[in-house]
């Protein structure tokens, strides 16, 4: 065999000639090899880069999708006149049908919103993501869209924007480190670019990606969100997404009726994510319908919906017009199909009527529902808007019919509606309230936004404790906290992991002693313990500083300085355990003792070591993963995986894999170092402590073995 490589496509030839990502990728590391730039401003570059392509992709899938309507709506409908409103039930299928094909066969992983899918990359894959998402999801989403889909643009752009940031990371080959940075880039100028509100993008950050965001971090969150927003508000020349009246609070009293709302659009955002998944599992339980045919049924489903409600609207004497009823039906698209901002800008300047305004709020949870359970690619962002507006501009009109000499504006209501059921659905309250900010420009309203924002997050935490998108990572079973999976940091024992021997100091010991303590131990706290090795408090640098400056505080005893009340943690507590104890007092270190009965210090664990620990639980998992593949491999074929651990004066050990003459069909494919494992390629070298996973005939393992083994 002429080369060991593991070859991209399952093949036992010679390695094929590189791809061009990876001629790209060598290229520019060869670039920054020789140019030698700060560390810095790669980093700045490559965030303002991610934030300039998402910026254009979104710009790109705002004209994709109006093309898509026009060729739909004006091309297929208009050439087929004879039909009329019946298209109206038929291009939605269409739509689906023409996405469910590419979906299933290209990349199922494009379908939905993507923003979980972002979020579970960032938990469990190091932030990678496949490149061919971003077009993908791209051609995807305008297909739902445009065709009469209910669904949103802004989900997919963020899911675009990871994919762009994921994949730059790759081609500069970042560490996971800087990849997890890059796409958190990514997902901010996805939002920033979407309603041209950056601080909002970054905001969306924080809240959704706060895991993957530290100090140092947030400056390349901030360059690739404003970048990607200047982008789009160049290209499309508009400075805000709608253009309303200016609104007040009037009456503070009012503030009571936005309090109010929030309850009620708390509780709809969490009857929007139950209907959502509710008829998700629906359609996953009709197992002996292809997938690819999903989405069209879905569209199908939709269709009908909105071929029939404006003929119900129609008969109650609403004008045809504005129930959209009419031909040609590019003049008369239904109010629930696509996006619908143009309707919520209505319904932010004018009061529309109660019946339109109820029925649509209803039809488009279900119609979003239908489409995105079913399959298709699509955000549930727009939806939430959408039903805030409808539901907002109702309970206002409700609200100016019940007290009339109230001053009360449905359309302000209709605003705080919007912030309101966005955050109930998603639980990102500040990003809620800097999108509806940011869209209107409206200062004066920010009040009674917060208002209803923090009511209707309250409401929806206490009601149902997932958001829209933790939800389906727990149904994956990825239980987050804090960034991280709960199954993966409930797999390390704290006794692996903690500091066995931390700094302690006696109460009685001075400030002094303390001082120079923490600078020789490079800490900035310590464990407080008595004769008896007991557990008697705590003392950080924050506790020094605070006396520091005060007469002869360098004799103090660091008994009137310490925190006595401290949390304790044991040996055989998961590591999990210990980051939710630590959260809960936002404290970074925590005494390990021998028992929950004793206060005797055996260690001490940080949230370095929770982070460390965090990626060794990692490792175990995808190793039990590559198991379970091996053993369904090995059952199918004659081959079998051998774990070949390289000893002192191997054969292999200082060699390139391209170097090493392998037996006849045996295959290097990945190589452990510690706590980092990779795919093995023809320049990685083989050092003495790996543990190199190859696949191999059984009748050529003992030859290969020989290689990796300590020689006589």
């Amino acid at each position: 065999m002429s080369s060991p490589v593991a070859p991209e496509s399952a093949t036992w030839q010679a390695t094929p000639r590189p791809s061009l990502m990876r001629r790209l990728s060598r290229a520019l590391s060869g670039l920054i090899d020789r140019r030698q730039p700060s560390e810095t401003s790669v980093l700045l570059f490559t965030a303002g880069l991610v934030g300039v392509i998402t910026g254009l992709l979104a710009v790109a899938l705002i004209e994709a999708i109006h093309l898509a309507q026009r060729l739909f709506f004006e091309g297929i409908a208009g050439a087929w006149p004879g039909l009329g409103r019946g298209w109206v039930i038929l291009l939605p299928a269409l739509g689906g049908l023409i996405g469910g094909l590419i979906l299933t066969r290209a990349a199922p992983e494009a379908r939905g919103s993507g923003i979980p899918n972002v979020m579970e990359a960032l938990i469990l894959h190091g932030g990678r993501i496949r490149a061919r998402v971003a077009p993908l999801k791209l051609l995807l989403t305008a297909l739902t869209v445009g065709s009469g889909g209910s669904a949103g643009r802004e989900g997919p752009v963020v899911h675009i924007g990871a994919s762009i940031g994921s994949t730059l990371s790759g081609l500069l080959r970042l560490s996971t480190h800087r990849t997890r940075n890059l796409v958190a880039c990514g997902a901010a100028a996805g939002i920033a670019a979407s309603f041209n509100a950056p601080i909002a993008g970054v905001a969306f950050a924080i809240e959704e990606l706060g895991g993957e965001l530290g100090v140092s971090m947030l400056g390349n969150v901030v360059i690739a969100a404003v970048s990607a927003s200047m982008i789009s508000r160049s290209l499309l020349h508009s400075a805000e997404s709608f253009a309303i009246p200016t609104y007040q609070l009037g009456d503070p009293v009012l503030i009571l009726g936005y309090a109010l709302l929030g309850v009620v659009t708390g509780l709809w955002g969490v009857l929007y994510i139950k209907v959502f998944y509710g008829i998700s599992d629906f359609f996953d339980a009709l197992r002996r319908l292809p997938a690819w045919v999903k989405p069209a049924v879905g569209g199908l489903c939709v269709g009908l919906i909105s071929f029939l409600y404006p003929l119900a609207l129609a008969a109650t004497g609403m004008d045809a017009d504005l129930a959209r009823l009419g031909t040609p039906v590019a003049d008369f698209i239904p109010h629930i199909a696509g996006v619908g901002f143009d309707l919520v800008e209505i319904a932010l300047r004018t009061p529309l009527p109660w019946l339109l305004l109820l029925s649509l709020l209803a039809l488009k949870l279900i119609a979003t529902s239908i489409t995105l359970g079913s399959g298709a690619a699509g955000g549930v962002f727009a939806p939430a808007l959408f039903m805030g507006a409808m539901l907002g501009g109702l309970f206002g009109q409700i609200g100016a019919f019940l007290f009339p000499q109230a001053g009360i504006q449905p359309g302000a209501f209709a605003l705080a509606g919007m912030a309101g059921v966005l955050t109930g659905a998603v639980r990102a309250p500040l990003t809620s309230i800097l999108i509806v900010f940011e869209m209107t420009n409206d200062y004066a309203f920010v009040l009674p936004l917060m208002a209803t924002t923090i009511v209707s997050a309250l409401v929806g935490q206490a009601v149902h404790t997932e958001s829209m998108y933790s939800w389906w990572l727990v149904r994956r079973g990825v239980h987050a906290r804090h960034g991280m999976d709960v199954d993966v940091l409930d797999g390390v024992l704290v006794r692996e992991v903690m500091d066995l021997t931390p700094p302690t100091i006696r109460p009685q010991d001075t400030c002094q002693t303390l001082q120079k303590l923490l600078v020789a131990s490079h800490h900035h706290g310590v464990i407080v313990v008595d004769g008896a090795q007991q557990v008697r408090g705590i003392v950080t640098l924050s506790d020094l500083e605070r006396v520091m400056g005060q007469p002869d505080w360098e004799q103090a005893p660091i008994q009137q300085i310490m925190t006595g009340t401290v949390l304790t943690i044991c040996p055989d507590e998961t590591i999990g355990a210990a980051l939710q104890r630590m959260a809960v007092r936002d404290i970074g270190r925590m005494p390990v003792t021998e028992n929950e009965h004793s206060r005797r210090l055996v260690g001490m664990i940080r949230r370095t070591d929770i982070a460390r620990a965090y990626q060794r639980g990692l490792l175990r998992r995808a190793e039990l993963i590559d198991r379970a593949s091996q053993l369904r491999i090995s059952r199918s074929g004659g081959a079998e995986f051998v774990e070949l651990h390289v000893q002192p004066g191997a054969l292999a050990a200082g060699k390139r894999v391209s170097e090493l003459s392998l037996p006849p069909e045996c295959l290097l494919t990945t190589r452990r170092h510690g706590d980092q494992m990779h795919l093995l390629h023809g320049q990685d070298r083989i050092e003495v402590g790996d543990v190199v996973l190859a696949l191999c005939e059984p009748q050529r393992v003992a030859d290969l073995e020989a290689l990796f083994a300590r020689r006589a």
